[in-house]
């Protein structure tokens, strides 16, 4: 009884979790920007408290760093947006936080100051990076499918991999990182991504046939390596989930590591195919 609980909790939040994406990605400019800067935030958060016992930090400055990684999100939002004015306006405050934090750590005394330096900035290329990023995949190709492309790529391959993994994985796939993922599944994962890729392509004529499944590709891949990268961090910090903020599901890196990885490679691979 527990476990049908515990499963019906885990599909309401995701289907909730996915409906919200989905929805915020298609309504409008101004609801992708408040989520994704909203989930840039959280998601930082969340990863400073992951790795404070490595390296405790006063509350203070961690505040500091989350609004050093909501102004890097607005920063790639106004410039994407062609507000090269405002994107100046907005790249100050960041270029400000940028010099305190450097100067904040002359004023700690902790043995070992160049921790501080270390795990701030970590956080803001790690995390709040990718997600700045995604005002490219938003605003760059004149339609928000590809950043939702980004997404749906990524599900079909946890999907395909969870579904494939439990049924027929026998062969470790990175046992030191992560024991439970199997090579069987990653190619039932990376075999689903892009069948949903070749079906992109019969109703979206944004990429053509092979464009579109070397995008499903490339989110399939580097996917699996950005769930490897935060699987390494919780396994070096001891823990099981990242946190636990969406029932089921863990905590915010938990539900978007993935996206760290695959969306610089998706930009890369679409600059790539589109422009050179």
């Amino acid at each position: 009884m527990l476990a049908v609980k515990s499963l019906f909790v885990r599909t309401v939040t995701g289907a909730l979790f996915v409906a919200v994406i989905v929805f915020c990605i298609l309504w409008s400019e101004y609801s992708f920007a408040v989520l994704f800067a909203l989930i840039t935030a959280l998601s930082v958060a969340e990863f400073y408290r992951l790795v404070a016992p490595l390296h405790p930090v006063r509350k203070s400055t961690t505040n500091i760093d989350i609004i050093g990684a909501v102004l890097l999100f607005f920063t790639m939002y106004a410039y994407e947006t062609g507000d090269f004015k405002q994107g100046g306006i907005v790249a100050a405050p960041y270029l400000l936080y940028f010099l305190i934090r450097f100067i904040m750590q002359l004023y700690d005394k902790k043995e070992r100051p160049l921790e501080g330096w270390a795990y701030s900035f970590l956080g803001q290329i790690y995390v709040a990076l990718p997600f700045s990023l995604c005002n490219i995949l938003y605003f760059r190709f004149d339609t928000p499918l590809i950043l939702l492309a980004l997404f749906v790529f990524i599900w079909a391959n946890d999907t395909g991999a969870y579904l494939v993994g439990c049924t027929l994985g026998r062969h470790k796939l990175f046992e030191r990182i992560s024991p439970k993922k199997s090579w069987e599944g990653f190619w039932g994962g990376l075999i689903v991504s892009v069948g949903i890729g070749v079906l992109a392509s019969l109703y979206f004529d944004i990429l053509n046939l092979w464009q579109w499944m070397g995008f499903a590709l490339t989110c399939s891949l580097f996917g699996t390596w950005g769930d490897l990268c935060e699987s390494l961090i919780k396994r070096t910090m001891g823990v099981k989930d990242s946190g636990n903020i969406l029932p089921g599901h863990g905590g915010w890196l938990d539900r978007f590591d993935s996206v760290l990885l695959a969306g610089p490679a998706a930009i890369l691979y679409l600059f790539v195919v589109l422009y050179i």
